[in-house]
């Protein structure tokens, strides 16, 4: 079907989303859903023994999929109420039913239960992306395990680290995210069929007081979307407050994936980790030479989109009124289903780059070496105890020295000549033999494997267990 260009698409659908998460929050799964539920209703009230008969339950069943857009949107501009329309629409193609559809329901049974069902696969969705994500960062950690690399505090130069336990930093706070999704995904409750107040006086009166019956009715619709538990009470509404749990997960995950499309900037411009570039890819109209780190940035841009929308949840709640107000339909018909794509969005982008990350070693191994005389000090320091010297005195010598290389550096934008300044330097001559043994980056990055390797077997791996079946899939992006 050719693209409407004179019309606004959402890039989020147009450029970033999956297509199975875009077809999770699409008008026609939406319906649809409106329409099993309505057919489930009216076989647990028929099943209790309301006036509704086999014959109406199979024809619902039997046209779930068959909407007629067109009256439907007839409909809606007419009555302005999308759920009438859409119980319009569908008694037209059912006129057996049309009696029955909708029996002692409210609007909210069928938008709210729908966005539940929707909202608990694409947790479901995003948990997976997420483990994917996990996976490939967890591949790159293992192969650059041990690969030493400069560490950074506040951006400047500190200790070394390896690669690979620098991604294992991002690994972790990708594992939170997952936990949070998993977590969101469990807590999820059914609305079920509680009425307009949440009261079920209407179910109440369709079974001529019997409490059980209605408590019955309540269970069975909650089994049929296989939902564990539903709320035991609500207003009109489930409570909003569910929601702003779920999109500050998805928030939270925007932020990790902030934080790492950060640092994989400022790797790549030090030039010691770059994101995967295709052969005839442009960093810039003008600037041919370019190799701008785009992805990440995009990651970083729809992170920050993902944050911004945990405030739209939290306000919705927070301003719902006694048993409902109808300002939370407006803003959840944005918020949620984008806060979802959003996030898919992020993953692809993060499992993308993580499957095609670029280490250049030996850019990695210079800018460790530049500054390595500076991070050594301490190990010539207590070498030259060993050997017998005052701690602080040979402390002011190695102080004054490294000042001096400091400043030549500053001045002349010189190499590090800290090294040569106490190969020359007559006090150190008790540890001039062991300089070079003293220098070896890799006696400088701790227990960073050991620490990469327990990580990996002891959180990762338990973690992505039961997601082994879907870690194959791939991230191709669009643009």
């Amino acid at each position: 079907m050719a693209k409407d260009r004179g019309r606004y698409d959402s890039p989020l659908c147009s450029r970033y989303a999956s297509a199975a998460m875009q077809a999770l929050w699409s008008e026609e799964r939406r319906i649809v859903t409106w329409r099993r539920l309505w057919t489930e209703l009216a076989r647990a009230e028929m099943a209790l023994g309301a006036p509704v008969t086999a014959e109406q339950v199979a024809e619902l069943e039997a046209h779930i999929a068959d909407i007629d857009w067109q009256l439907a949107e007839q409909a809606e501009r007419r009555l302005r109420h999308d759920v009438m329309a859409h119980i319009h629409a569908y008694a037209a193609c059912c006129p057996r039913a049309a009696p029955i559809i909708h029996l002692g329901a409210t609007s909210c049974f069928v938008t709210d239960n729908a966005d539940l069902i929707l909202m608990r696969e694409g947790l479901e969705l995003l948990a997976q992306a997420c483990a994917r994500v996990i996976d490939r960062l967890s591949a790159f950690a293992a192969r650059h395990r041990d690969l030493a690399c400069l560490g950074y505090t506040h951006f400047q130069p500190a200790q070394p680290t390896t690669v690979g336990k620098r991604a294992c930093l991002w690994i972790q706070d990708l594992l939170f995210d997952l936990a949070n999704l998993e977590r969101a995904r469990a807590d999820l409750r059914f609305r079920g069929a509680k009425g307009t107040t949440g009261t079920q006086a209407s179910f109440l009166a369709l079974f001529a007081g019997d409490h059980t019956k209605v408590e019955e009715l309540d269970r069975r619709i909650t089994a049929a979307f296989g939902f564990p538990s539903a709320f035991l009470v609500t207003g009109q509404t489930y409570t909003r407050k569910l929601d702003s749990q779920v999109v500050l997960a998805l928030a939270s995950l925007g932020a990790s994936a902030h934080r790492i499309g950060t640092d994989l900037r400022l790797l790549a411009h030090e030039g010691e980790v770059v994101e995967p570039s295709e052969p005839e890819q442009v960093g810039s109209s003008a600037m041919a030479y370019k190799r701008n780190p785009m992805r990440a940035e995009r990651a970083c841009a729809l992170g920050r989109h993902l944050m911004a929308l945990a405030g739209d949840a939290l306000h919705t709640h927070a301003t719902q009124w006694l048993e409902r107000s109808l300002d939370d339909s407006a803003n959840r018909r944005i918020a949620i289903p984008e806060a979802f794509l959003a996030a898919d969005a992020v993953l692809r982008l993060l499992q993308n780059i993580a499957e095609g990350l670029e280490v250049r070693p030996a850019l990695c191994r210079r800018h460790l070496l530049a500054e390595l005389p500076f991070l050594a000090t301490e190990e010539i320091l207590m070498a030259m105890v060993e050997a017998g010297a005052n701690r602080q005195e040979a402390h002011e010598r190695i102080r004054q020295l490294a000042r001096q290389a400091q400043a030549r550096i500053a001045a002349e934008g010189a190499d590090n000549d800290l090294l040569e300044r106490i190969r020359r330097d007559p006090y150190f001559a008790p540890v001039h033999g062991r300089l070079d043994a003293l220098l070896v980056p890799e006696r400088f990055i701790g227990r960073a494997p050991a620490q990469v390797d327990r990580f990996l077997a002891e959180e990762v791996a338990p973690a992505l267990a039961r997601y082994r079946e879907c870690l194959a899939e791939s991230a191709e992006l669009r643009v």
